[in-house]
């Protein structure tokens, strides 16, 4: 790889540990706002719904004006935007008459930051000359893992330290990230996905091939069959094992995202030695598996077992799906990776849905509601069977 390409990979890995700082940091904040602006937790609730329904819009709104001004500028954009976001925390709660809306404001400016990074950081890394693409998308989504584990552990460490009360102090802190972020993307050299001549593919155009189609399945159902399990995680932990909230989210969403990132870790670092098909296929399968030890095995310990593996099933299954997009639809650019991502955040929504859902039809039975859940695995297997074949059509 070039050398000038490494301010490009860093940027890049440092951009997916911002977009786990907006998305991961001020949930670990509801508590406090909840006592300390005596906002209700329906009112705390809607900041979740808020921040996805944002992300969402930027998947679906961002390809036109990203190709317009540039990946440089508009990734520039997204880490200022992050950046803003934290530090209007910390005072427009205060300085406004609402403080709810100060904190509605903050989150939707980090939200649009955090939406622009997940579309523009794959396709800025898919351009770089690596040797192996799959490999460095792989370790790529890693960072994303790990940025959500340190988030998480520094934080609670900070809160046990120097107390929630100075959480605004963890805020600016936490937004020097994106800064810093901002003077490496300046400076490091960026491509674009089409500068080999291949003039970028139009909605229109990629509605039209059934790869698209398969791989938008694909992607709903990697977010949804990782989320399902995620978002349930500590609820296992602290039901099964009967143990504090503090150590739940240690012992479920913590172990699930460590495992996750060193499963993308491996790829990373191995996987010119693999055949991605295979990894993910036995992924899935791994996947299928978790889901039933999680569902239906007699003991708690080995549910929250279930869940930890499923993070390491789970891994590879979103940044494979783009790289496979990547292979499979040439010249689909920013387009196609702001789809791609737009079908990821939707399983994300819908798969702890879904669980949700059927778990309240049975007296909040959240075994049941995983086992039904499990259709978003079995759907992504279906999917990347008939991936081969398409792909193979043509």
């Amino acid at each position: 790889m070039d050398t000038n390409y490494k301010k490009t990979t860093i940027a890049c890995f440092t951009g997916y540990i911002v977009q786990a700082i907006v998305n991961n940091f001020v949930p670990l904040l509801f508590v406090m706002f909840q006592k300390s602006y005596n906002i209700s937790l329906s009112k705390i609730t809607a900041l979740i719904t808020i921040n996805f329904i944002i992300q969402l819009v930027i998947d679906m709104l961002s390809a036109g004006f990203i190709d317009k001004i540039g990946y440089r500028a508009s990734v520039i954009i997204a880490h200022i935007l992050s950046a803003a976001g934290l530090v209007s925390l910390t005072f427009l709660p205060v300085l406004l008459p609402d403080a709810f809306l100060g904190i509605i404001i903050s989150v939707i400016i980090y939200a649009i930051g955090g939406g622009l990074i997940e579309v523009l950081i794959s396709p800025i890394m898919e351009a770089c000359p690596t040797d192996n693409k799959e490999k460095a998308m792989s370790l790529l989504h890693s960072f994303y893992c790990w940025g959500h584990v340190g988030v998480v552990l520094i934080t609670t460490v900070f809160f046990e330290i120097a107390g929630v009360g100075n959480w605004k102090i963890l805020a600016l802190a936490w937004a020097v990230i994106p800064v810093y972020n901002i003077f490496l993307f300046a400076k490091a050299p960026i491509f674009s996905l089409n500068t080999e001549g291949v003039q970028g593919l139009e909605l229109k155009q990629l509605f039209s091939k059934k790869i698209f189609w398969i791989l938008m399945l694909m992607m709903m159902c990697a977010g949804a069959s990782e989320q399902a399990v995620s978002q349930w995680a500590s609820t296992f932990a602290e039901q099964g094992l009967g143990v504090s909230k503090t150590f739940g989210d240690l012992a479920g969403p913590m172990a699930f995202a460590i495992l996750m990132g060193t499963s993308r870790l491996l790829y990373g670092k191995y996987g010119h030695k693999l055949d991605l098909d295979r990894f993910m296929e036995y992924s899935i399968i791994l996947c299928i598996i978790s889901y039933l030890c999680i569902s239906l095995a007699p003991v708690p310990v080995l549910s929250l077992a279930g869940c930890a593996i499923c993070g390491f099933s789970v891994g590879i299954l979103w940044p494979g799906t783009f790289s496979k997009g990547a292979v499979y639809i040439k010249g689909g650019g920013t387009v196609l990776f702001a789809m791609l991502a737009l079908a990821g955040d939707l399983g994300c929504s819908s798969g702890p849905a879904l669980a949700g859902a059927v778990s309240s039809c049975f007296n909040n039975n959240l075994h049941i509601g995983i086992l039904a859940a499990i259709i978003f695995p079995v759907l992504l297997l279906t999917g990347l069977i008939l991936s081969r074949k398409v792909s193979a059509l043509h």
